[in-house]
């Protein structure tokens, strides 16, 4: 085994390694090249949490994907034709692109880019970055093999963002957007040359080129980070954040929303529910909500226009207030007294409309309930081993099964803790006094209630 292959292993999840094994397997039997590139690389050699698994596949991509959704049960997200690639989701919340090796120019910069196969070192050297453009051989001839063409290992090291190419802000100006997401989630100063590279494509105005489908997607991947208000208020400063919407500077960017909106998200980053969100796709909704709360509605219908929002997006958009109004009145209830309650409320509702209302709402009895269930609920469900689990009657995924699992999950979230060992060894050393009272539930039911009212 490499060093490589043994830093990879120990950075995944369980869940991740279990993914990149059925990958390979796929890819094994297609008799197709697998690597793995991009933000996974990254990730794992500048010492961050691997977010996303990128595969890259020397033939058809998303083939390649389809086999693997019908081999593994994993969803397809998205499927892009063109590129052959594919967005997936697997057992776990695991995430993960399958894409072709490819290599895309554009006539001019913002054009539709010409599409062509090619091997890995073709695709590296296409890249954005240098720290995108190191990939790590899942072949069983050259497993754990690093490529590294554009020396991008060095400049992790240095933690420098260097671009590609030289013209590689002209192929595709969206680049720039996505160098001021990187710098404020990596932390990495920009190197001089690319420095140089940026003000000579801004002089150009070659951000002004950026198409509507490119500018959307970047905004859903800035709601999709931990900072978002960092990274808007960067891309402020840079002149670029009124690209999304020429109203979208100084207080109508409204940091302040965006900040309050960041710890909110904070508490569904990190479920350790065994339901917990497989991605972070449901955050644009809400995100858009807090991104538009000062912005009339003329330049509302501005941002849909320039970022190219899809229907279904400005939907979801629109109708959040009407959802967390729902969940906020059944939350607000005085028939609730038990934890458990609160987690049969929760836990089916649509994490968008949770985020919105954890933003959103004024009302007490709601904001305590939801805090209760992530602060309290949540972690007493991942106290749960796996022995404990194998006792639920019922085959997985079955009726049964689910019903004997809430009815578990119930009974676990409203039992009453044990007394603190303070109180046993004081108790253990009073013979003469009196036995403690059976445990009841109801006790611990009545403090539960009083601490979410």
């Amino acid at each position: 085994m490499s060093d490589y292959t043994y830093m990879l292993e120990s950075h995944l999840s369980p869940e991740q390694n279990r993914v990149v094994a059925e990958v390979q397997a796929a890819a094994s039997q297609a008799n197709a090249g697998l690597f793995l590139t991009g933000g996974a690389m990254r990730d794992m050699l500048a010492g961050f949490r691997i977010r996303d698994l990128d595969f890259v596949v020397e033939g058809n991509g998303l083939k390649l994907a389809r086999a693997i959704a019908e081999g593994t049960g994993a969803g397809l997200i998205a499927a892009d034709e063109l590129r052959k690639s594919a967005e997936m989701v697997f057992a776990g919340g695991v995430t993960a692109q399958v894409a072709s090796a490819r290599q895309e120019r554009a006539a001019r910069p913002g054009a539709r880019a010409q599409i062509a196969a090619a091997t890995i070192q073709e695709d590296l050297r296409g890249r954005d970055f240098t720290c995108n453009a190191i990939a790590l051989s899942l072949n069983r001839a050259s497993r754990g093999l690093l490529l590294d063409p554009l020396n991008g290992l060095a400049d992790l090291q240095r933690r420098e963002l260097r671009a590609a190419s030289t013209y590689g802000f002209y192929d595709d100006p969206s680049r720039l957007l996505r160098l001021v997401r990187f710098q404020v989630r990596l932390g990495f100063t920009i190197e001089e040359r690319t420095q140089m590279q940026i003000a000579n494509a801004r002089e150009a105005e070659v951000e002004k080129t950026i198409p509507p489908r490119a500018l959307g997607e970047e905004l859903r991947r800035i709601a999709a980070e931990d900072s978002p208000a960092e990274i808007l208020l960067a891309l402020e400063e840079a002149g670029l954040s009124t690209l999304f919407c020429p109203a979208l500077a100084g207080p109508k960017l409204n940091p302040g929303g965006l900040a309050q909106w960041e710890k909110c998200a904070s508490l569904l980053r990190e479920d350790p529910s065994p339901d917990a969100m497989p991605s972070r796709a449901y955050r644009f909704g809400p995100f858009l909500c807090v991104l538009g709360e000062e912005l009339s509605p003329k330049e509302r219908q501005s941002l849909i226009k320039r970022c190219a929002l899809t229907k279904s997006e400005v939907d979801a958009w629109t109708g959040l207030d009407a959802q967390a109004k729902k969940l906020e009145t059944a939350l607000r209830s005085s028939r609730i007294s038990k934890p458990s309650q609160i987690y049969r409320i929760v836990n089916p509702a649509p994490a968008d409309a949770i985020l919105h209302l954890l933003y959103r709402s004024t009302a007490k009895p709601a904001q305590e309930r939801l805090r209760t269930y992530f602060q309290e609920c949540l972690p007493t469900i991942q106290e749960i081993g796996p022995a404990e689990w194998a006792e639920v009657e019922g085959t997985p995924g079955t009726p049964k099964y689910l019903k004997a699992r809430e009815e578990f999950i119930a009974l676990r979230l409203d039992r009453r803790p044990p007394p603190p060992p303070e109180a046993s060894t004081e108790a253990a050393a009073a013979p003469d006094a009196p036995a403690p009272a059976p445990a009841q539930p109801v006790v611990v039911v009545e403090t539960a209630a009083r601490r979410a009212r």
